[in-house]
């Protein structure tokens, strides 16, 4: 399944990543990291660091984004001044 809110390339190199990882974890594929062997699932992993928790997503999640929207003085800004102009 390709993640439509990416774009085109960067989507289908999630995707294909998230295969190969998966590909690793039972033993299908001859190269393996030790991230990718020792590391949970691609879907337990995703359930678990949606960043929808107690903590919500990082201070540098939220600089990322708010630059990625052309966000103005958004590097002065706390986390909870980036989360409320992020929800306008």
């Amino acid at each position: 399944m390709i993640d439509r809110s990416k774009p085109p390339p960067l989507a289908e190199e999630i995707a294909a990543r998230v295969v190969n990882k998966e590909r690793v974890q039972q033993g299908e594929s001859v190269q393996a990291s030790p991230s990718s062997i020792n590391d949970m699932s691609a879907g337990r992993r995703g359930g678990l660091r949606s960043h929808q928790g107690a903590g919500g997503r990082t201070l540098r999640q939220l600089r990322n984004q708010a630059r990625q929207r052309g966000l103005k003085g958004q590097s002065s800004m706390n986390k909870e001044q980036l989360e409320q102009a992020l929800t306008r």
